[in-house]
């Protein structure tokens, strides 16, 4: 049993589940797209799958920017789907410089993921001058191995990208998400691009942050990454109403994550 930890609740889980083969620890030099879709919800989940999404990034609170979700859904959603399941390791919104307490935190919440049979985590630490804590980091991507390891978007408050990736490289993981620096991954899509030819292979460089329908092939094209990540959240829907106040659930539909898959697999077969 896990003792609560954050945003995992306390929970036994049946750890007998085999990683399926689809599950790779990387999936770096694949020249075909990768749709990556985030949710916030078991619902949404199955939706990415139905849709034709290659892979989910599990979170809480996604208009929070996302935080690690509780236990009972991650132990759910990857029971439900057969596409691999990232889990986003985040112990509270706001910055991402952490006191010791809140790596603990960390660290149990990547142990989790791991025993629940999650092909990767999400993550990132960054020092107080902006800078990627290289060392704190490395400690997490080699804890969770062997799920794979992608960067969060950590790196994009910082001032010296070039020098940032650089130092995300160090850290062992796998994938950098980033917008490029800026509000959204199109006005930041000239400098995803030169993050992607600055690394050269090295590490893979992942598109996101305000990536809709209607700009998806243009940023691939002005990035030449092969990896897309988004929510495709467009339309929040009223699911109830709590204390007088209306609550507000982030709906993903099918077909906005069918329409993507169909036109990243279109422009492949075109290119």
């Amino acid at each position: 049993m896990l003792k609560h930890h954050g945003g995992l609740s306390s929970i036994t889980l049946s750890i007998g589940k085999t990683m399926p083969s689809n599950q790779s620890v990387s999936e770096i030099g694949m020249s075909s797209p990768i749709l990556e879709i985030c949710v916030e919800s078991l619902e949404s989940a199955l939706t990415a799958e139905a849709g034709g999404a290659d892979r989910i990034e599990l979170c809480e609170d996604l208009a929070m920017d996302g935080v690690t979700p509780n236990a009972e859904l991650i132990h759910r959603v990857i029971e439900a789907v057969k596409i691999p399941v990232y889990i986003l390791i985040r112990p509270r919104d706001g910055s991402f410089v952490y006191k010791s307490a809140e790596i603990e935190q960390m660290q149990a919440e990547i142990e989790f993921a791991k025993l629940a049979g999650a092909s990767g985590v999400t993550l990132g630490i960054l020092k107080p001058n902006q800078t990627v804590d290289i060392v704190a980091s490395r400690e997490l991507v080699e804890l969770a191995r062997p799920m794979a390891v992608t960067f969060h978007r950590a790196f994009d408050v910082i001032p010296n990208q070039s020098q940032g990736l650089e130092d995300v490289i160090k850290t062992g993981a796998d994938r950098l998400l980033t917008s490029g620096g800026a509000p959204s991954v199109l006005s930041g899509a000239e400098a995803i691009a030169r993050l992607r030819e600055q690394a050269a292979g090295r590490i893979e460089v992942m598109a996101g942050g305000g990536l809709r329908i209607a700009n998806l092939l243009e940023v691939r094209r002005l990035t030449g990454v092969n990896c897309l990540h988004t929510s495709l959240i467009t339309r929040p829907e009223i699911i109830a109403v709590q204390s007088g106040g209306a609550v507000k659930s982030a709906i993903l539909h099918e077909q906005d994550v069918r329409e993507a898959a169909r036109l990243l697999r279109m422009q492949l077969q075109t290119a």
